[in-house]
């Protein structure tokens, strides 16, 4: 199968953006995208990004990851995220046995989802002669479980004693299993401020046997040793929320601009876009946008280009990536912040795509990849302090 160009891709983005155009009330509605978006989202390939080539996914660079995510964020962000979570879940077809790999992450339309997080326990078990797990938990935040074929789960690995295992640093060893969706069970809890159409309620599964190859540690060093896996997976999950946000600023941006060439204030004679204040703002934003998704695109130029060569990306990179993505969210959400306030009475009203987009830019600023404490994170690496790196 011959690899989209990303023009091809970017196309293929835009028609999905043409597709839920004007849609984003509807899936706030459902609280989880609807059949025919999903199908469609599939047909596209882009819920395969970074799933490895030898198997017949994009493996897209870096760079072209973030700007089509991104591109999908301008149109709706629970669009955008539903599409990235599919995407680095099936980052772990690079750490499976190749011939679990293809039975599993091969499927063309293959749709995935899944939490790294280590809120279930897979016990060693024994099942018709084939060694593995049985795994129970319960896991937050499973965007687009829902329509999921496939879903991850991070789970503590509990050994004889009934304690978890631990890496050689001392820490828990946390292995990503790969769940049928037949085997899962997802809660419809999902009714938050933003985000709502990404469908990121809980799921759960209760004893459940899954074969220790569908099971990788992705601390681990990945089978697959090209460079788009030579990126920490937390920085690609860092970097896709990033792109999310940056999608968003851009959106809000746009829709200030072309509001304020029609708005005329109340108790004014002049539009919005006359007023000095409105003028500094935009220009301020736009600013502010280009410089934040410039210093992101830095970084990822920088790693990639380190991922070229067998060593690999150094830990100051890593942390440059981690704090590019961090600012970068951060910085779109002050962005539409700004736009919102900007905007007037307009942006209140539940039609206006800006009261969106401050809603859905305020959910992202809460992920734990993106939160406070990876500013601490990063700047203790930048003064050169003891620091566990393993999530970074």
């Amino acid at each position: 199968m011959t690899t989209p160009t990303h023009s091809d891709l970017m196309a293929r983005a835009d028609a999905l953006a043409a597709l839920v155009n004007g849609r984003s009330r509807e899936f706030e509605s459902l609280c989880h995208l609807p059949p025919d978006v999903v199908q469609a989202m599939a047909a596209s390939g882009l819920l395969r990004l970074l799933t490895p080539a030898e198997i017949g996914g994009f493996e897209v660079p870096v760079a072209s990851y973030f700007a089509l995510i991104e591109r999908l964020g301008r149109a709706d962000a629970s669009l955008a995220w539903c599409s990235f979570i599919s995407s680095t879940s099936c980052v772990l077809a690079a750490y499976l046995p190749k011939d679990a790999s293809e039975a599993l992450f091969s499927l063309p339309a293959l749709k995935a989802a899944g939490v790294f997080a280590p809120r279930g326990q897979a016990r060693p078990a024994l099942q018709d002669g084939v060694a593995g797990y049985r795994v129970s938990g319960r896991w937050f935040w499973g965007s687009g479980a829902r329509h999921a074929d496939l879903i991850n789960g991070g789970c503590l690995v509990i050994g004889a004693d009934g304690k978890p295992q631990t890496q050689p640093d001392g820490s828990p060893r946390v292995l990503s299993v790969v769940f049928e969706r037949a085997q899962v069970t997802v809660l419809d809890n999902w009714d938050t401020l933003g985000l709502r159409g990404s469908g990121s309620g809980e799921f759960e599964v209760a004893d459940v046997f899954v074969p220790a190859d569908r099971c990788a540690c992705l601390l681990d060093t990945p089978r697959v040793q090209t460079p788009l896996y030579r990126f920490p997976v937390f920085g690609l999950l860092a970097l896709a929320i990033a792109a999310v946000a940056s999608g968003v600023a851009r959106r809000a941006i746009d829709e200030l601009i072309a509001l304020a060439s029609d708005k005329v204030p109340q108790a004014s004679s002049k539009t919005l876009a006359a007023r000095p204040a409105t003028q500094e703002a935009v220009a301020r934003a736009e600013a502010q946008w280009r410089s934040a998704r410039a210093f992101v695109m830095e970084a990822i130029d920088a790693a990639w280009q380190a991922a070229q060569h067998s060593e690999g990306i150094t830990v100051a990179q890593r942390a440059d990536l981690r704090l590019a993505a961090t600012h970068t969210v951060h910085t779109a959400a002050a962005v539409v912040q700004r736009a919102y306030t900007v905007a007037g009475g307009s942006a209140v009203f539940a039609d206006s795509p800006l009261q969106r987009c401050l809603r859905d830019v305020s959910v992202a600023t809460q992920h734990m990849m993106v939160g406070e404490s990876s500013w601490e994170l990063t700047g203790r690496v930048k003064l050169g302090l003891p620091t566990a790196v393993g999530m970074l």
